[in-house]
This record gives C-alpha cells, structure tokens and sequence, in this order.
C-alpha cells in the first residue's frame, strides 16, 4: 500500500498518510498485542516508566453467583489492603444469592448497571448473552493488562470463549472431567469370580452373576441413567449444544454426520439387547416411575450398580468408605469404549466483562493477580490462614478447621463460589472428595482428552419450539419404556415410536440442528 501511494505522493504527505494508517487500523480482537491498545476509561496503557499506570484509585464492582459467606467481609478486607498497595484499587465483591440467581442474573446483564466483572458461564447462558453483546471484547485488552493469564490459558479454552471472532470471557484453566460411568460392588466381582467390567459383555455378565447368586435386583431402583449414558457412550453418539433429544452426531470423528438415532440400527439392536436385560431382572418393571436411588439400595445390600459421573463416583465411593467399609466398590467409566474423553467446556466457568463496564483494564490487573499470585488465590478461596484453614505438612494442601485452632465445634468454614478464576495449578482441595482412586483416573483422562466439539453450538429451538416440545412428549411415551425393555413387541415398539417421532416433527428438529452445527463447525473450520 505504501509503494502505491508514492508512486503519486510526495514522500513526506506518504510518511503522513502511513503514519495515520497505521494509528488508525483496528487491531483483530484475537492477536496478541505487540503495543498496548487505546483505552477509554480509567487506565492508559503505560505509565512513564513502562508500568501500567494505576495513579487513578477506582473501586471495582463485581459480581459472583451463589451467597456471601458470614466472614466476607472480613476476606474482603483483607483482599482490599493488598489490592490498594499493589493497583490502587478495592473490590466491591456482590452476590446474586442462590435464590432465584437466574432471573437476577439476567436482569443484572440487561439493566445496564455499571459492573466491572461479572461470573459467566455456559450454564449461565455465556453464548446465548456473547451473541446478544452483553460482554466487551477482550482480545486487544487480555495481553496488556493480564499478561500472565494470556501467556498461560491453553489456546483451546481461549476458542471456547471466542464468540463472532471476539475473546468475550476469561476462561477457568481448571479442566474437569465428568464423563459418565457405573459404580458397582467390586467385593461381589471377586467372591463371584465375575469377568474384570471392561466392555458391554463384561457388564451384562456382571449384573447376570450378581442376579443369579446374590438374588438382588442389580440397578434396583431407577434405571434409567444407567441404561441411557451406557447406550451413547457405547455407540459413541454425541449429543449436540447439550440435551437435544434424540438428534446426535453419530460419533466424534464424525461431527457433520448428525442423525436421529431412533432410526438407526444401532437403537434397534440396542433396545432388543435391552429387553433380554429387562426380562432377566437387572431393574425392575416400575424403574421408570420409581423415586429410588439405585446408590441407597447398594448400601443397604439389595442393589449393585449405580450410575454416577466420574467427581460423583468419587464423592459416593467416599461417603462408602466411612459409613460402609465393609462395603468395596469399583468404578467403570465409560470414556473406555473409544479411548477418549472430553473435559467440560473451559466455559463453564469463566469471568467476564459486560459491555458497559467503567474500568475493564483494572479488572483485568485485578483478575491476574488472583489467578497467578497465591496471596490472592488462597485469601479470595479459602479465606484467612489461621482463621478458616492452615497449610498442611506437604505444603500443597489446606486442613480445615485450622490445625491449632482450639474451638472447632462452632467453627465455620470459609468457601463462596469462586469457579470463575480457579487454576488447577493454584488449587490445595483434593479432588473428588478424596477418593484415592480418582487421581490416577484423572491422569487416564488427561492423557486422552479431546477439545469438546459439541456443547459450544448454541441451540434455543425457537424456530422448532412446537416440533420440539411434541418430540419430547413422544420420548416420554414411547421412547423410554423401549430404551428401559418395557414392551411386549420390540419390533412393533420400534414402528410405532418411530412414526409417532415424524409425526412430531423429528425431521424439522434435526435440520434446525444441522444448520445450527453446521454453521458453528465453518465458523471454527471444522470438517
């Protein structure tokens, strides 16, 4: 552009015209800065010496999810003092309260109200508020004002954030891993001299001895969890943008190839396998109504399988362990049929900043300090050393009560909801409760992990509002007892259930779907 220009321009009006060119050009939100971005609240980029320049005191506004715990004040207090010294700024720390958090929430993103950072997360509706523009982009922001946090999010979880081309949300680096699984009794396994539970053989062989020589009903209560987690993680069928029925990607390698799976031959061979379960006695025949958990019945010893995500395992086979040692249990997670697993969307937590904020730039200072500088991390997580907790002898992980403090009868713990800047790296809570077996479990996850290519697409079915709804009313009725082996004539089952799914509309479902997916994998490039 510049050789064009001279070739009709004086060399110095071409200087001139470079020079406001290059003032003038919008950065792409996403790149990395190599000078700091133009700002327009509180803070200029540098200061004279090459420090951010925080001479102006502000007092941040932010908001978390859930309750304030009885000594926030007192945390806060303390945050404040570090954070005057260390950038000129205090924190006004709100809680949406766990009372009808959604519906406050919401109102807090669309009245306006001058808030400086805000929790976000997919659950919390993050893309569905990042389409709308409810949050500041932070691509230009991100490498000037929370160096470290931009240099140490995995590239990844920065793409899960990214919406239309825009960095909208400082993801948690903190992966959690919640794939489904069974839980059932291993002390049972070895006396019976069942098969090691490997794959779907070894299963039905486990519940078939447990039925036979224990004469209890395997997965005694209800059972549908149990049966419906193991039919897509075996086929390895990918719900898209979370729960949308019966419509799936047909597997992971295959994200375009986007089916409903009742008119497959995969569900016909499954719901027959299914019946054979039903018909030896593996659940019972009011499972689909009954209010039981399947985990209360191993505990009493009438039951021998539960369904529980990998962190609920953890938490259960814990409770087991100190109320029930007599009782030993194992741990099939199901990410074991294909070899890989998907950790949930850096997105789940996240911090972020609404459009309208007055002082983004010290929030993103303040947000860096708490991810990277322990100081902050442990105060704002676990509250106050001495009073909340203390270190325990290996260094890494907190005790509570505190190890010296005399009355723990009345003592209270310190803990709010803090997901939104977690760092696996930070954390001194052991994970899942304790269970001894989840570390090595984790480590099986970590080195299979696949990015989560399906709960970003954003779905809200409102142009198949009506389809939608009559679908789901059709798997209610005719779905789930043909997934459950309630039914006389699996064949005739199969016909009607799938007509009754047309009838519905199942097909306009599964465009709206594909258009929807579809669009989203162009937009990241997706094949």
């Amino acid at each position: 552009m510049r050789q064009d220009k001279m070739k009709y321009f004086s060399w110095f009006v071409a200087i001139l015209m470079v020079a406001a060119l290059l003032s003038g050009c919008a950065k792409s939100s996403n790149e990395p800065l190599e000078e700091s971005p133009t700002t327009t609240s509180s803070d200029s980029a540098e200061g004279s010496e090459g420090k951010l320049d925080t001479s102006k005191k502000v007092e941040l506004v932010w908001y978390l999810l859930g309750d304030a715990n009885k000594d926030q004040k007192e945390v806060m207090a303390e945050l404040n003092k570090m954070l005057e010294k260390d950038l000129n700024t205090t924190v006004k720390l709100n809680f949406t309260t766990w009372t009808d958090w959604q519906t406050k929430y919401n109102l807090l993103l669309a009245s306006g109200e001058k808030i400086d950072m805000i929790f976000a997360s997919t659950w919390s509706d993050y893309y569905k508020f990042a389409n709308q523009g409810a949050f500041l982009p932070l691509g230009d922001l991100l490498p000037t004002y929370a160096p470290e946090t931009w240099k140490n999010v995995p590239k990844q979880d920065w793409d899960e954030a990214t919406v239309k081309g825009n960095i909208l949300a400082v993801p948690a680096t903190y992966p959690e891993y919640t794939p489904d699984g069974l839980v059932y009794r291993e002390d049972w396994r070895n006396e019976l001299g069942l098969p090691e539970i490997k794959d779907l053989d070894s299963i039905e062989a486990y519940l078939d001895g447990v039925k036979k020589a224990k004469n209890v009903t395997p997965i005694n209560g209800k059972a549908y969890n149990e049966v419906f987690t193991l039919f897509k993680a075996y086929n390895d069928y990918q719900q898209i943008g979370g729960d949308s029925g019966v419509i799936a990607a047909s597997s992971y390698d295959n994200p375009r190839d986007i089916i409903a799976y009742p008119f497959t031959p995969e569900f016909e061979a499954w719901v027959k396998r299914m019946k054979t379960w039903a018909d030896k006695g593996f659940w019972n025949s009011d499972t689909l109504s009954s209010q039981v958990e399947a985990g209360d019945a191993i505990k009493v010893g009438t039951g021998a399988v539960y369904w529980r995500n990998a962190p609920g395992a953890g938490g259960y086979i814990v409770d087991m362990e100190k109320n029930n040692p007599e009782i030993k249990l194992g741990y099939f997670p199901f990410t074991r049929f294909h070899n890989y697993v998907m950790p949930n969307l850096s997105v789940n937590n996240a911090m972020a900043i609404p459009k309208n904020a007055a002082n983004p730039e010290r929030s993103l200072m303040v947000l860096d300090k708490l991810r990277n500088d322990p100081k902050y991390y442990d105060l704002l997580s676990y509250g106050i050393e001495g009073k909340h907790y203390s270190i325990a002898e290996d260094g890494k992980y907190i005790v509570t009560p505190p190890a010296n403090l005399k009355d723990t009868k009345n003592f209270v713990p310190y803990g709010i909801a803090s997901w939104g800047f977690r760092l696996e790296s930070m954390e001194r809570v052991k994970q899942a409760s304790g269970w001894s077996g989840f570390d090595a479990l984790l480590q099986e996850f970590k080195s299979e992990s696949k990015p989560n290519i399906f709960a970003p697409v954003l779905l809200d079915y409102a142009p198949v509002k009506s389809q939608q709804a009559a679908v789901n009313a059709v798997i209610q009725q005719y779905g789930l007892p043909l997934m459950m082996g309630l039914v006389p004539d699996v064949d005739k089952a199969i016909e009607t259930y799938r007509k009754q799914l047309e009838a519905a509309g199942v097909n306009d479902v599964l465009a709206y779907v594909k258009e929807q997916a579809y669009a989203y994998y162009d937009e990241k490039g997706m094949k």
